[in-house]
């Protein structure tokens, strides 16, 4: 029932450099696709995004995530293209009417990483100098990292993994920056890691770590070819991150952070929230049995936009419903207090 060509959109950084984590992302699923269909052909179509291009504003001031997706979006909705791949932390939990979550691969490392200066290679956080400037663009990880390592400051630093690795090793402006471990294994500079940032010192972002397909909700063939790479755990701990995010109604300018796991057929989850100079903060974790003797597959349910037809729907649900429970335990503490004033102190900087 497929048509033989199909295009598969990426958000593009850049035009020309092939080499961008989008790229390498995107050809990293079509590589699987072309495995499982070696029939159909696969076409990759760049282009950059009003995100990628606003490089001077902080992500948590321009506020909305859809600047990375808006003209992705607006190709897939005109069938220029069948399959938009993404860093799933990019995704809103609400999509645009019409368009889902086809899959969500097995989870990269979720963690955060050090990257230092060449010149403290072989430190850490902790043994950095007094007043050392470490950069990262996100208010989560700055958060909890000011609570945690007091001693250090913290600035933004903006621009793709190329860009910021290059402003850390040219110049003198930070000893050390934060990324994503999985962005910097998928680009092969797993060696600049120096540190990987477990649970204890800074949990990670709604979703980090995993890639997602956004498909056209209604393109049943195109679901249906997309969903064999649904990984089922990941599914669920995303489905249980998103719904614990959504329930909250954070997004980019709040300070909002999560850490899931799997064990023993029970899905755990840890949620927190905190003001942006991590002084306020509230965290607990909730778990739920996600096996299933009902192994009825649903057949199109969107949950927090991701439709995932390959996996149980019983399970499915109670990662929705650990999610929500969570977010109203937090709420019920004072939660919504802590965001909005992190909100407002966000807007006004």
């Amino acid at each position: 029932k497929l048509s033989h060509a199909h295009s598969v959109y990426m958000a593009s950084k850049n035009k020309k450099k092939s080499h961008s984590l989008a790229r390498i992302q995107t050809d990293s699923v079509v590589e699987k696709l072309k495995e499982l269909y070696p029939d159909v052909h696969f076409e990759i179509v760049a282009m950059s995004t009003t995100g990628d291009k606003i490089l001077d504003t902080a992500l948590s001031k321009i506020g909305e995530k859809s600047l990375f997706t808006k003209e992705l979006e607006n190709a897939l909705e005109k069938n220029e293209v069948d399959l938009v791949v993404h860093s799933l932390k990019d995704l809103p939990t609400v999509l645009p009417e019409g368009f889902t979550i086809g899959s969500v691969l097995k989870r990269e490392n979720p963690h955060d990483a050090v990257v230092l200066h060449p010149k403290h290679k072989g430190k850490c956080l902790q043994s950095l100098a007094n007043k050392s400037v470490v950069g990262t663009s996100s208010l989560r990880r700055a958060a909890q990292l000011k609570k945690r390592f007091p001693h250090l400051e913290f600035k933004d630093i903006r621009g793709n993994l190329n860009t910021r690795l290059k402003k850390l090793d040219e110049k003198d402006d930070f000893s050390a920056i934060i990324l994503a471990a999985a962005g910097l294994r998928r680009m092969g500079w797993e060696n600049r890691i120096s540190q990987i940032l477990g649970p204890d010192d800074c949990m990670y972002a709604v979703g980090q770590g995993a890639l997602a397909v956004e498909v056209r909700a209604r393109d049943q063939d195109i679901l249906e070819m997309v969903s064999v790479l649904n990984d089922s755990d990941t599914v669920l701990r995303c489905i249980a991150e998103r719904a614990f995010l959504k329930h909250l109604e954070g997004g980019c300018s709040v300070p909002v952070a999560v850490y899931t796991e799997v064990k023993n057929s029970q899905l755990y989850l840890t949620g927190a929230v905190y003001s942006l100079d991590g002084s306020d903060s509230l965290k607990e974790t909730m778990q739920t049995s996600i096996s299933s003797d009902n192994q009825k597959v649903d057949e199109k349910v969107q949950r927090v936009s991701i439709t995932a037809l390959k996996v149980s729907e019983a399970p499915q649900d109670a990662a929705v419903k650990l999610g929500v429970d969570l977010g109203n335990l937090l709420l019920s503490k004072g939660a919504k207090e802590i965001l909005t004033v992190a909100r407002q102190l966000n807007d006004a900087q």
